[in-house]
């Protein structure tokens, strides 16, 4: 169905090599269409990669520039080969490639849609934070949009690749994400949820590059921006495209 469907799965990774290579492994006993962006890794990363050169499409460059610019720069290279979609997973196992099929068959019911793994609030080990920082986001994104979403935080995703390459991001890290749905919603392209798995190792084992107090201010300001935008762009984008 990945085939038939043109799907590439886009893994970002930075920094974590001790769960990158299960993930890699799963994946390419499924497809060979993967594209794993390595975003500056400074452990072991390059090495694990350099093993499985041929097997998939690496991008790489020197220095961090966070998970957005990933994103972007990998969405670029599947628009390059020639794909139509991009499904997005995280690189520390916590989301399940067993999942995938469940994207493939919404996505062949509603194709052009933005699909987004909906998690259970209160999966085992998962951070309190998490919980408080999704609802949070699911609120302002109703605000911006006038849409309830289940889940505007997970990073389990497909992308309607020609949909979004016309539309310029003014994010780069985490935010991102939230910034290409809601975009993705005043461009009036349909959003849809699926329940997924998802693991959370326990905190001793736990790798994360979320910065609680830097990134919340990102994601703080960015809300202030798109709601501001939602005023005198988003709102009567919406509105246009219901009334054509």
């Amino acid at each position: 169905m990945l085939k038939l469907l043109n799907v590439v799965v886009v893994v970002p990774t930075y920094n974590n090599d001790r769960y990158l290579e299960t993930v890699i492994e799963a994946l390419l006993a499924l497809t060979s269409d993967v594209i794993v962006v390595n975003d500056g890794s400074t452990d072991t990363t390059a090495d694990i990669l350099q093993k499985q050169a041929g097997r998939l499409t690496l991008v790489s460059y020197p220095h961090n520039k966070g998970k957005g610019f990933a994103l972007r720069t990998g969405f670029q290279k599947a628009l390059a080969l020639g794909f139509d979609y991009a499904l997005t997973m995280d690189s520390d196992s916590q989301h399940k490639v067993a999942n995938i099929v469940d994207f493939l068959n919404e996505l062949e019911q509603h194709p052009g849609s933005l699909i987004v793994g909906s998690r259970l609030l209160q999966q085992p080990n998962m951070p309190e934070r998490n919980t408080f920082a999704n609802k949070f986001s699911n609120f302002w994104f109703r605000i911006q949009t006038g849409i309830s979403f289940p889940d505007t935080q997970s990073g389990f995703r497909v992308y309607p690749l020609h949909a979004l390459k016309k539309m310029r991001f003014i994010t780069s890290r985490y935010e991102t994400e939230l910034e290409m749905l809601v975009r993705a919603a005043w461009e009036g392209i349909e959003l849809r949820a699926i329940p997924i798995d998802v693991y959370y190792p326990p905190e001793g084992e736990r790798i994360s590059h979320f910065h609680p107090y830097r990134d919340f201010m990102r994601i703080s300001l960015l809300n202030t921006v798109l709601t501001f935008a939602a005023m005198v762009y988003g709102y009567p984008k919406i509105l246009s495209k219901k009334l054509i």
